[in-house]
């Protein structure tokens, strides 16, 4: 009777121990981040041809979940100088950040990304075949130093704002302005999304113009299709006075099977009586990504750039993009 009881005892404990491990899985709290993006292409004009592999980027870094909705995330940005002439690596702090979500509210805080075009970034979703329009064209940084919040009232609607230095990742605090900004991102129907954004960067010195910045996108995107639109507006770049500039960008994507999409996109930047005359351009972009497993994408495009500047010639160029990433 007593074997009986006590064999009895330990199925029990070996139940209510399963059931304790099913009701609570162990999950990994940490996780690694490791992107590079890569390439090989060749830019193609009248008089010679230009080829070679390129190293455009890599993000190295850690992200670990804490309790109570904390969590921390430090990615290091290895890239190329904008310096044509410099070809040497340069190593940024990208992220360096804690953040906290409580119920609706979520808090960021440290060295955070921007809320100014991360939306429309993630979905054209090929950031490493090419920057999304205004990162691309300079309207604005992906990082900065500072605090950010956001709020989803429903499953519909959200709001964010954000108060950065407004110098980006890549320099120190210089100036005494600071770069605000608010946004409201609306799902209206089932796969389409609107997004709205205002910011302005105060200069901090008299002599200087503070810059304004409106960004306005909607988008749809489904498992098989994805279309987005985007207009953005940026009044006194570079905190000069009537350097105003705009564009837009249109882009689509269909995913043909689990491993194969194709791709095409179309920008126009202009600029305020010309004044940014020698960036100016309408741009094209038309390719295919191939998915190699798990980490691996190899992406195939055809490029062709279209300068406004008087007398400048069109040109193209052909890429193989990769990306390997964790």
């Amino acid at each position: 009777m007593k074997k009986h009881v006590i064999l009895a005892g330990l199925l029990a404990c070996m139940g209510i121990s399963l059931q304790a491990q099913e009701s609570k899985p162990e999950e990994p709290k940490g996780k690694t981040i490791v992107q590079v993006f890569g390439n090989f292409n060749s830019e193609f004009d009248t008089d010679n041809c230009n080829y070679g592999f390129e190293l455009e980027r890599s993000y190295l870094g850690y992200e670990y979940k804490l309790e109570n909705g904390l969590s921390m995330k430090a990615v290091m940005d290895v890239g190329k100088s904008s310096n044509v002439d410099d070809y040497h690596r340069l190593a940024y702090i990208k992220n360096a950040m804690l953040s906290w979500k409580t119920g609706r509210l979520t808090l960021n805080g440290g060295l955070i990304s921007t809320t100014q075009f991360n939306f429309q970034e993630k979905f054209w979703g090929y950031r490493y075949i090419m920057k999304s329009f205004q990162d691309q064209y300079k309207f604005g940084s992906s990082a900065d130093l500072g605090i950010s919040a956001t709020y989803k009232f429903n499953d519909r609607i959200s709001a964010d704002a954000i108060i950065v230095n407004g110098e980006g990742y890549k320099k120190i605090q210089q100036n005494n302005g600071l770069n605000y900004g608010l946004g409201l991102t609306v799902n209206p129907i089932t796969n389409f999304y609107v997004r709205l954004y205002g910011g302005l960067n105060t200069s901090g010195e008299v002599e200087d113009k503070d810059i304004a910045n409106i960004a306005t996108f909607a988008g749809y995107k489904s498992d098989k299709f994805t279309m987005g639109v985007e207009y953005n507006y940026m009044q006194n770049s570079s905190f000069d006075s009537n350097a105003d500039k705009d564009g837009y960008s249109i882009f689509t994507s269909v995913k043909l099977s689990k491993t194969t999409e194709l791709y095409a996109r179309f920008d126009e930047l202009s600029s305020k009586n010309d004044l940014n005359s020698a960036k100016d351009e309408s741009a094209a972009i038309v390719g295919a990504q191939f998915k190699l497993g798990k980490y691996v994408k190899i992406a195939p495009n055809f490029r062709i750039n279209m300068p406004k500047a008087e007398g400048a010639e069109n040109y193209c160029s052909a890429y193989i993009s990769c990306y390997f990433g964790l």
